[in-house]
């Protein structure tokens, strides 16, 4: 679907799969990063849930959804953003303050800017949903 971004496959599946009402989506190829993107999900109560499942192939997510996500979808090119600069992103990719989050990869592991910022650490964006 959309080439060799795993990422961008999965988030414009569960994006369409969310405007039309679809309660589950099932995300292919799984990858790690993909993993750690709909473990930010879940946290944030985008997701009900989602389940790894083993193909044979690469493997694959099978998500619960729940009509939270209004947009979602990658960051590209992967900015860095420092842990005092994601006010700066929020307002490009968020439609308003403390709605939605970004989703950072950090040297921390995959967060929302949020706890990015709690954590005070930097990384690069990887991703938005509001």
């Amino acid at each position: 679907m959309a080439g060799n971004d795993p990422l961008a496959g999965a988030l414009a599946g569960i994006d369409n799969a969310e405007s039309v009402g679809n309660l589950a989506y099932t995300v292919q190829p799984a990858s790690n990063t993909v993993g750690s993107v709909l473990e930010v999900l879940y946290d944030g109560g985008y997701v009900d849930g989602f389940e790894y499942v083993e193909d044979g192939k690469a493997g694959k997510f099978e998500v619960e959804l729940k009509g939270a996500i209004n947009e979602c979808g990658v960051v590209k090119p992967r900015y860095s953003a420092g842990a005092d600069e994601f006010e700066k992103w929020e307002k490009r990719y968020l439609p308003a303050r403390d709605y939605g989050a970004l989703i950072v990869t950090t040297s921390q592991g995959v967060m929302s800017h949020y706890e990015a910022r709690e954590a005070g650490v930097g990384g690069q964006l990887l991703a938005y949903v509001y």
